[in-house]
């Protein structure tokens, strides 16, 4: 997925995650909402700003780095990947976090939990090889998520 799609679904999905960051309006079908607010808020992360960034824990140790943002069907983030214990790009894995773990202190993200309770989680694999599920990109027109 290009940078710039990541950015505005990411955008898009943190702003309906902040209360009153829309409002329903009578000429909107209700499973739709109108932006209110045209400039990025305090309280939002790009998504392209988040991917690679690393993560520390509550001691403000380095635990990890932002690999990926998993979207379910309808279009919101499932998942944050983390790549976790790896050395020069060796020897880590992928684990999954829920996007509401992740906080930000200091324009860091953080998380509660340390890096050996990351290592002991199960590795999340970026692509499934039964079904093919993140081995390929979405289409560049038409399609849409959850259909």
């Amino acid at each position: 997925m290009y940078k710039t799609t990541m950015t505005a679904v990411f955008a898009a999905i943190v702003s309906a995650a902040t209360p009153g960051a829309y409002a329903q309006t009578s000429t909107m079908p209700a499973t739709r909402a109108a932006v209110t607010s045209h400039i990025i808020q305090s309280d939002e992360v790009r998504a392209s700003k988040m991917i690679g960034s690393s993560v520390y824990d509550l001691q403000n140790r380095n635990i990890g780095k932002v690999s990926d943002l998993v979207l379910n069907k309808n279009g919101a983030v499932d998942v944050v990947v983390l790549d976790v214990g790896s050395f020069l790009g060796m020897g880590g894995k992928y684990v999954a976090v829920p996007l509401t773990d992740v906080k930000t202190h200091n324009n860091r993200l953080t998380l509660d939990r340390s890096k050996e309770q990351l290592q002991q989680m199960a590795a999340y694999e970026l692509e499934n090889p039964d079904t093919g599920a993140g081995s390929t990109t979405s289409p560049a027109t038409g399609g849409r998520l959850g259909r």
